[in-house]
C-alpha cells in the first residue's frame, strides 16, 4: 500500500513515483504575503504579463509588516493591492485579516491537497494532511503563471505519536523534541507522516504547531494523517463533511515514535532551534520581553492557555500577545481571554507577524533576552543580533511573563 505522500503524488501525476524522482505537479492552492508578494509580482512583471492560472486558487494576506510600520512597507502594500484588484483575486486579506498560514488552515486547506506558498512556514497546512511546501518568489511566480511546477519526490518518514500530553506540555514541545532528537535540517529530503494513536488527545492547534516547525527540521513537508480530529475540525470550522481514508502501512525510509507521556516543557536556547533544554535547565533566566503568538502559536488554545495562567496576575516583564487571525482574536475576545491578557498588562493586537521576524510591534534591543512562542531563535531574528532569543510553548511563555524570568508553567496549571 502507498504512503500518504505517495498517495498525494499519485493523485497529481497518475503514477506512484519513487523518492528522488522529479515530477510536475499542479497546485491546489498558492499563497503569498506582503513581504514576499512584492517579489513574486515583480518576477511576473519581468515574465511579460502579470497573470495567474486560476484566481480561485490564490490566497494573498498582509501579515509580516502589517499594519505597515514604515513608508516602504506601505508602498509595497499599495503595489500589491493594485495587482490584486487588476487580477480580480477574491481571496485577499488586507491589514487585520490574519497571518497567511493561519488563514489557509482556517479557510482553505484540505487533506491530500498540494499547497505552495512564498513563505517557508506554509507547511502549517500539513496539520490537516495537505502536502504544503514553501518556495522562493521565482518558483511561486512560475507556479502562478503556469499552474504547475516541479518537485523532487521526498522520501517518506513515519512518526508515531503515543500516549497523551502531560500537564504543561503542548504541540510546541513535540516539535522541539523532534528538533532535539534529529537536529535542525534533520529531515531534509523527507516528507514526515505523523500517525496519532489516540487522535482526540492531539488537537488541531497542536498539530498546526508541529507542522509549522517542520521547516526548522528541514522537512519537505510534515503531514498529520487525516483522522477523526481532522474530520471534526473541517466540519466545525468550515461545515465540510470529510471521511478519513483507511490506510494500510506503506514502506517508510525510517520511523520514530514520540511517547507524549515522557515529555516535559522544553525550551530552545540561543542561538539555534535544536539547542533544546528542559524548562528546569533554563529556569530563572531573567527575561526582558515575552511574545505569545505568531503562525506557530497564535491559535485559540494558545491564547486560552496564556489567559489561564495570567488570570488575576500582572506581568513582570513586557508581554506582547498576538492572536494569529481576526477570527482567533474575535473568538478569544468573546471568551474573555483578551480582557484577561490586557488586565494582566499584556499589549494585545491581532493578525500580524510583528516581532516574530523583528519587523515591528516588539523588536529586540541590544543585550535583551526575549522568550517567544514563534519558530526561530537565530541571531538577529527578532531584532538586534546581540539579543538572546528563547523558544517555548505558550504555557512557559505566560508563566515567564508572570515571573519576569523563565518559569515552569506546571505549578500554575495545577490549580
Amino acid at each position: 500500500m502507498p504512503t500518504w505522500t505517495e498517495y498525494i503524488f499519485y493523485r497529481k501525476t497518475g503514477r506512484y513515483p519513487s523518492p528522488g524522482d522529479v515530477v510536475e505537479v499542479a497546485p491546489d492552492l498558492v499563497g503569498f504575503h506582503d513581504l514576499t508578494g512584492y517579489h513574486v509580482l515583480e518576477v511576473l512583471e519581468h515574465m511579460g504579463k502579470v497573470e495567474v492560472f486560476d484566481n480561485e486558487k490564490v490566497v494573498v494576506a498582509f501579515d509580516h509588516l502589517s499594519p505597515p510600520p514604515n513608508q516602504r512597507a506601505a508602498e509595497i502594500m499599495v503595489y500589491i493591492r493594485r495587482h490584486v484588484k487588476s487580477l480580480g483575486l477574491p481571496h485577499f486579506f488586507d491589514v487585520g485579516g490574519g497571518i497567511l498560514h493561519q488563514i489557509i488552515l482556517e479557510r482553505y486547506a484540505m487533506p491530500g491537497q498540494v499547497i505552495f506558498t512564498a513563505d517557508s512556514h506554509g507547511n502549517t497546512a500539513g496539520a490537516v494532511g495537505a502536502f504544503a511546501h514553501g518556495m522562493g518568489a521565482t518558483d511561486i511566480a512560475a507556479a502562478l503563471k503556469l499552474g504547475k511546477t516541479w518537485l523532487v519526490v521526498p522520501a517518506p518518514f513515519r512518526v508515531d505519536v503515543r500516549g497523551e500530553f502531560p500537564l504543561g506540555v503542548m504541540g510546541k514541545d513535540v516539535a522541539l523534541h523532534l528538533l532535539g532528537q534529529f537536529g535542525a535540517e534533520g529531515f531534509n529530503g523527507y516528507s514526515v507522516e505523523v500517525f496519532v494513536e489516540r487522535p482526540k488527545v492531539f488537537p488541531m492547534d497542536d498539530r498546526a504547531t508541529v507542522a509549522n516547525m517542520s521547516t526548522e527540521m528541514g522537512a519537505d513537508a510534515l503531514m498529520f494523517i487525516p483522522d477523526a480530529v481532522t474530520a471534526e475540525y473541517l466540519k466545525t470550522a468550515r461545515g465540510v463533511d470529510y471521511t478519513p481514508p483507511s490506510l494500510e502501512p506503506g514502506y517508510y525510509a525510517d520511523k520514530y515514535t514520540v511517547e507524549l507521556g515522557r515529555l516535559e516543557p522544553l525550551v530552545a536556547a540561543p542561538h539555534s532551534v535544536d539547542n533544546v533544554k528542559t524548562v528546569s535547565e533554563v529556569e530563572g533566566v531573567e527575561v526582558d520581553q515575552v511574545f505569545i503568538g505568531s503562525c506557530t502559536n497564535g491559535r485559540l488554545s494558545d491564547i486560552a492557555t496564556a489567559a489561564r495562567i495570567l488570570k488575576g496576575r500582572r506581568v513582570k516583564t513586557r508581554c506582547i500577545a498576538i492572536p494569529a487571525s481576526y477570527e482567533v482574536f474575535k473568538t478569544a475576545m468573546k471568551l474573555g481571554y483578551i480582557d484577561v491578557l490586557t488586565e494582566a498588562g499584556c499589549v494585545v493586537t491581532y493578525g500580524t507577524c510583528g516581532p516574530c521576524l523583528g519587523g515591528h510591534f516588539g523588536v529586540a534591543g541590544p543585550g535583551e533576552v526575549h522568550l517567544t512562542t514563534s519558530n526561530r531563535n537565530f541571531k538577529g531574528r527578532v531584532g538586534h543580533p546581540e539579543a538572546k532569543i528563547y523558544l517555548a510553548n505558550p504555557a512557559v511563555a505566560a508563566a515567564t511573563a508572570a515571573e519576569g524570568r523563565i518559569a515552569d508553567p506546571r505549578p500554575y496549571l495545577k490549580h
